[in-house]
């Protein structure tokens, strides 16, 4: 559905006279050199969106990517127009999640068209802080593509900063004294990483072409935005880097414990094994019915050997206890 369509002006929201989805109305509106329409749409219908396309000439390749989602992010020029794909990410702490969406945007000379799939990362709180600032808005088109982009890797941050805090609540758990079953938890997070990789990674490319004035609906006076946003992206980049080695390490320190509780269960077996054969080795020499066998009708026979167990016992244990085996 369409949620929301405004035509601006030299920075400033004009009214309009038509309904928000008489898209060709609202259009026609932009009279002015420096007039565009930003028209904002949450999971569309394909009949929604093939009356966008044909309001604003998108190309068919696009809208059926906008149509679809579950894209890679990416950028493509289509005739006088971008069109640019942008992966939304938000983090689901109870269950150590990392959810996507998508952001699909139309831009052309006039107009900005965004595409959102998902319940993350709305786009009318970005509309709002736009407006308010006239002078980045006078920028036209460019400005509304730098602030969804810009609000798009804050959110990447903030996702990169709640997965850290769960990296290092792993790590203490991985050093901790108790004994602790961290793998499944390890593997969780390095999943949930390889998302944030997935929706990172790819939109390198793309905000340099914007840094760097390469591209031609953007205008070049925006370039110094997009290097700030490029500097944010190669920093949530880097970190998920880092995470990831960082859980790599952990995974690999725990399993080497594992290794180290293993051995020492079966030291301490083996050392309660050894205890118990004592009592056996001497109960089976004297269970042994030989009739010439010494000590066999002695009367302190039973005693004796009793005693023997139980110091024979005593001093192994002792030993291993000494040791570090028990």
């Amino acid at each position: 559905m369409i949620v929301d369509s405004a035509l601006y002006r030299d920075g400033v929201r004009i009214p309009l006279s038509c309904d928000k989805a008489d898209l060709h109305e609202v259009r026609a509106a932009t009279t002015g050199p420096h007039d565009f329409v930003w028209v904002g749409m949450h999971e569309p219908s394909g009949d929604e969106l093939e009356q966008v396309a044909a309001a604003f000439s998108l190309h068919p390749l696009a809208v059926e990517d906008a149509l679809h989602a579950h894209q890679r992010p990416k950028l493509e020029r289509y005739d006088d127009g971008i069109f640019l794909v942008l992966k939304t990410l938000w983090y689901v702490d109870e269950e150590d999640a990392v959810e996507t969406g998508e952001i699909n945007v139309f831009v052309g000379r006039d107009f900005v068209i965004s595409v959102r799939h998902g319940e993350g990362t709305a786009l009318d709180t970005t509309r709002l802080q736009l407006e308010a600032r006239e002078g980045v808005l006078g920028h036209g088109p460019s400005a509304v593509v730098y602030a969804i982009v810009d609000h798009v890797v804050d959110t990447y941050e903030e996702v990169a900063t709640q997965l850290e805090i769960d990296v290092d609540e792993v790590e203490a758990s991985v050093f901790s004294p108790q004994r602790t079953q961290d793998s499944r938890r390890i593997y969780i997070l390095k999943r949930e990483l390889a998302e944030v990789r997935r929706a990172v990674n790819p939109l390198r490319e793309p905000m340099k072409r914007f840094a760097t004035g390469s591209v031609p609906a953007v205008s070049q006076e925006a370039a110094p935005f997009f290097r700030d946003v490029a500097d944010h992206l190669v920093r949530v980049s880097e970190s998920v880097e880092t995470l990831d080695s960082l859980l790599s390490t952990a995974f690999d320190a725990h399993l080497a414990r594992i290794s180290v509780e293993q051995n020492e269960d079966m030291r301490k077996i083996s050392a309660w094994v050894a205890i118990a054969a004592v009592g056996t080795l001497v109960a089976g020499i004297y269970g042994m019915n030989f009739v010439h066998m010494p000590e066999l009708h002695w009367r302190f026979g039973y005693g004796y050997a009793l005693a023997l167990m139980i110091v024979a016992s005593v001093v192994l244990y002792r030993m291993f206890k000494k040791s570090g085996w028990l």
